[in-house]
């Protein structure tokens, strides 16, 4: 299956439901201080406390607001406003806002639960009901200044296919920031620009055992989105010079996943989704479009069947299956 339906959106959002308020096992990004800062995980994220770690009960949350904003009438639809109604509220976010306010705080989720939640804000933005947007708007703002606080100072990428890629944080990033914040979207396509301006000739030295994204392709996306369709049509030309001989191969090749009960090695369905996003994405209008979508399909139908299983990859693994099959 290479396209959405009602009936799988549907169990992406169940899915999501079952995990953003199950509270353990949780994995905290948290810096103690003294032994008070020693609370449960409620206590230090009255929203975000579920799906194993913040990040992915952000992306539960995007989940479900994708699904609603497409099937507002569907099977999970009350249920999502129900949970919304309760969770997305000013209280609580404001909760949320104490904890960055901690000054160990500075670094808390960069740059991949900024993307993330600047992601969210977006797909609230574009949902009819505005309350939900409007209470997590202040939480959003927040993490894009801390975007602009530390772009100027990211001399270097991070070249990774983990949480600290800076590709794939800034592409997230560029949706909220393009339809909300002009400052921060020229700050972010100037800095990929900056990055990955030069790059040519990508051999594409992976994937590594517990990568969830493909370096190269979320590289090529995010340029995708920072320069114009004919300046980046050059740039991709240069950096990928072979696609056509389905070269570099290991980008045509799905990862084998060894065990799906290794949250790590489990990443790795994740980036058979994710390179099925970035094919998808990076075949709009160009010549190669067959090649691409072939490859999208490919890294789609071998870990598709595996988003809903063991918790390791459930807890998040819908979000790139939605991102994959709504490019």
């Amino acid at each position: 299956m290479t396209e959405l339906t009602a009936d799988l959106a549907a169990s992406f959002a169940a899915i999501a439901q079952g995990h953003v308020r199950r509270e353990y096992p949780n994995k905290l990004d948290h810096v103690l201080a003294s032994d008070a800062d020693a609370v449960g995980v409620k206590a230090l994220h009255p929203i975000f406390y579920g799906s194993f770690d913040w990040h992915s009960c952000v992306h539960g949350y995007w989940t479900l607001a994708r699904v609603l904003r497409l099937y507002s009438d569907g099977a999970e639809a009350a249920n999502i406003r129900t949970l919304f109604d309760d969770m997305l509220t000013s209280e609580k976010v404001s909760g949320e806002l104490a904890y960055l306010d901690r000054p160990l705080s500075v670094g808390f989720e960069r740059p991949y639960g900024w993307g993330w939640i600047l992601k969210l804000q977006n797909e609230l933005d574009l949902l009819p009901e505005p309350r939900w947007a409007q209470a997590l708007r202040p939480l959003a703002q927040a993490f894009a200044a801390r975007f602009k606080t530390f772009l100027p100072k990211a001399d270097y990428p991070i070249r990774t296919g983990v949480h600290s890629s800076t590709a794939f944080a800034a592409t997230l990033a560029l949706d909220y920031a393009e339809a909300a914040d002009p400052d921060l979207a020229e700050a972010l396509k100037a800095k990929a620009q900056a990055w990955y301006g030069a790059d040519q000739g990508a051999v594409a030295w992976e994937p590594s055992q517990d990568d969830f994204l493909s370096p190269t392709l979320m590289e090529a996306v995010c340029m995708r989105r920072a320069l114009p369709p004919a300046a980046f049509a050059t740039w991709f030309e240069a950096f990928l010079p072979r696609l056509s001989e389905h070269y570099p191969p290991a980008l045509f090749a799905p990862a084998r996943v060894s065990d799906r009960s290794d949250g790590k090695i489990a990443h790795l369905d994740g980036l058979n989704l994710s390179r099925a996003w970035c094919w998808r994405l990076l075949a709009k209008d160009h010549p190669q479009a067959g090649l691409m979508h072939e490859a999208a399909a490919t890294h789609l139908s071998a870990s598709l069947p595996h988003v809903a299983g063991d918790y390791m990859g459930e807890h998040w693994l819908a979000s790139f299956a939605l991102l994959a099959l709504t490019a």
